[in-house]
């Protein structure tokens, strides 16, 4: 399994004037063609919104583009964003042919890393988007939830509220991604079954219900007679984040009739497995 050494530093060292490289090259800043730059296969973000590209477009051709964008070289000429895909799609949009960017030789483990964490902390991704960013660190490099939030200059408690909203349904996870619900209304969705939650989210949405209003009538739910198996769904979700914490990983705990019910692991290679089982 891939393992990182000296991310704890947060992202600002990779952008401090260091001239030197993750694996001890010293960068070239240089402009670039824009055609002979390709978006990176390690960019978090699911959506780009058109109407940000286009204002970021305006400020490239008033003021330029303030901050370098981040390569690494694939070939003669031609190069794969590690960081600042939008300021590149931008920059198009604008009408440029060169863009500066920093060269940096690196390995395809760190260029994940990079990528990840520089939109993560510079980008202003969806909570959802940052989530899955953070969940694939976790899964592709072995981080708990502490070394994860150490990279990002966040804390342990942030990022495992992040993690959090992956257990929402899938339904739930479009609205927010669409950005017509946000993180405290996931948040207070998780004490709900999937079903439930399905059907908040689309009261959210057709009433506009702020995270507050929200969250009084799911308390006013559970003071119903069916609270006590919705207190066992919060008792749930409280200890599939305290396992998924230890493991390092997202667990999945389902509850059935008669007090029984599934663990599910999810691991994205044999090597996490490995390290998973070692832990348990």
């Amino acid at each position: 399994m891939a393992r990182l050494k000296g991310l704890g530093r947060g992202l600002d060292a990779l952008f401090s004037g260091n001239d030197v490289g993750g694996d001890g090259v010293a960068d070239k800043l240089q402009d670039v063609e824009i055609t002979s730059v390709k978006p990176g296969k390690y960019q978090p973000r699911t959506n780009m919104d058109q109407s940000a590209l286009e204002k970021l477009a305006e400020s490239i051709k008033s003021q330029g583009i303030m901050q370098p964008i981040l390569v690494r070289a694939t070939g003669v000429d031609s190069y794969e964003i590690i960081a600042g895909e939008r300021r590149w799609r931008a920059a198009q949009l604008a009408g440029l042919t060169v863009v500066p960017a920093i060269i940096r030789e690196v390995a395809d483990e760190t260029a994940l890393a990079i990528s990840l964490i520089e939109n993560i902390q510079r980008e202003n991704l969806n909570p959802l988007e940052e989530a899955m960013g953070i969940q694939r660190l976790i899964d592709e490099f072995g981080m708990t939830h502490q070394t994860a939030a150490d990279a990002l200059g966040s804390s342990r408690s942030g990022v495992s509220n992040l993690l959090r909203l992956l257990n929402l349904s899938g339904a739930v996870q479009e609205l927010m991604m669409q950005g017509k619900i946000d993180m405290g209304h996931g948040r207070a969705l998780l004490v709900l079954t999937p079903a439930e939650q399905i059907a908040m989210a689309n009261r959210i949405v057709i009433q506009k219900l702020s995270v507050r209003e929200t969250e009084k009538l799911i308390q006013q739910r559970n003071k119903s007679p069916v609270s006590k198996s919705r207190k066992i769904d919060r008792d749930l979700l409280a200890l599939e984040e305290s396992v998924s914490e230890r493991l390092g990983t997202q667990i999945t705990i389902k509850s059935g009739k008669n007090g029984k019910g599934n663990v599910v692991i999810h691991y994205s290679s044999l090597d996490q497995l490995e390290d998973i089982l070692n832990k348990l």
